[in-house]
């Protein structure tokens, strides 16, 4: 699902969310795809054999290969690799094993409004490394049909919020962040007048693994300008967002986040040269210094 926000980190300013919605259904509307097999180590990319062309229908699956790993459970956060193959001449069309970058955007949940309904019933107690093929047709008169080839390769612990211990030597003169029950934070600026410098400053210290320049990293967050007007909260909007730390997302995000633990609260001051500089950005007037506290729940 994409999400549009005037002032999100995103450098086009346009913010994705994490969750893949899908209306729920019965389980029956899936088809069991025959004719298709995977050999390989569990884990690493297989090799998919069938007899093109392959008559496939739109919303088919077909489990190739058991996985040897954990168990997936409600609420984990899914990594897979994957495949895609034109079923009419076999050939391989792309693929995300040849840049190691998996899609770690699926959460298995039985939440109907963020996960389709049929997806979560198939891998419900799956285990980690099993691999799942599913069809779809072009629908129109080109006649297309193509496979999705998956391996869940990872599982990751989905955090609601950040958790951690609280930091207790904030500078006095910052913004002062208070967090609502469900983690959602309110600021107060404090009389604070902005930084020619970024200021990152933690406010949670998270226990999990730090980001790294090659690692994209799950978080929740609000932007204020400094009058205290908030111009951009993934909490309203109802998801997360996925910032890669190799580009795509403002510079200050990039040299606030890198270093930062899975599970900490930070507050970023970007002053506008890392920020958005001289162009506005919808809400956000040229030359702005911007506010930001960032919930990292994960990293991939």
């Amino acid at each position: 699902m994409a999400a549009c926000g005037s002032g999100s980190p995103k450098g086009d300013a346009s913010a994705s969310s994490s969750g893949s919605a899908g209306a729920s259904a019965s389980p029956t509307s899936l088809t069991e795809i025959k004719g298709i097999t995977a050999t390989g180590k569990p884990g690493e990319k297989p090799t998919v054999k069938f007899k093109a062309p392959l008559d496939v229908p739109n919303n088919g699956y077909a489990f190739l290969q058991e996985g040897d790993g954990a168990t997936m459970k409600d609420g984990d956060r899914l990594c897979a690799q994957g495949i895609s193959i034109d079923a009419k001449t076999g050939k391989e069309i792309t693929d995300t094993w040849s840049t190691n970058r998996p899609d770690c955007s699926i959460i298995l949940t039985s939440d109907s409004t963020k996960m389709d309904a049929e997806l979560f019933q198939l891998l419900q107690g799956k285990k980690i490394n099993t691999t799942l093929a599913l069809s779809s047709t072009s629908g129109d008169t080109s006649g297309g049909a193509y496979l999705t080839v998956f391996t869940f390769v990872s599982q990751l612990k989905a955090l609601t919020k950040a958790e951690g211990e609280k930091v207790k030597d904030v500078p006095a003169d910052l913004p002062k962040v208070t967090t609502a029950a469900d983690g959602k934070p309110s600021i107060d600026m404090n009389g604070y007048k902005g930084s020619d410098k970024l200021i990152a400053q933690p406010l949670i210290k998270g226990n999990g693994e730090k980001i790294t320049a090659n690692d994209t990293a799950v978080v929740k967050y609000s932007g204020w300008l400094l009058d205290g007007k908030q111009f951009d909260s993934s909490w309203d909007r109802g998801g997360t967002f996925d910032a890669s730390m190799s580009g795509g997302v403002i510079q200050g995000w990039i040299d606030g986040l890198v270093g930062q633990t899975v599970g900490s609260q930070v507050l970023l001051v970007v002053p506008p040269d890392l920020g958005y500089g001289n162009q506005a950005q919808g809400e956000i007037p040229a030359n702005s210094t911007l506010v930001f506290v960032v919930d990292i729940l994960a990293k991939y």
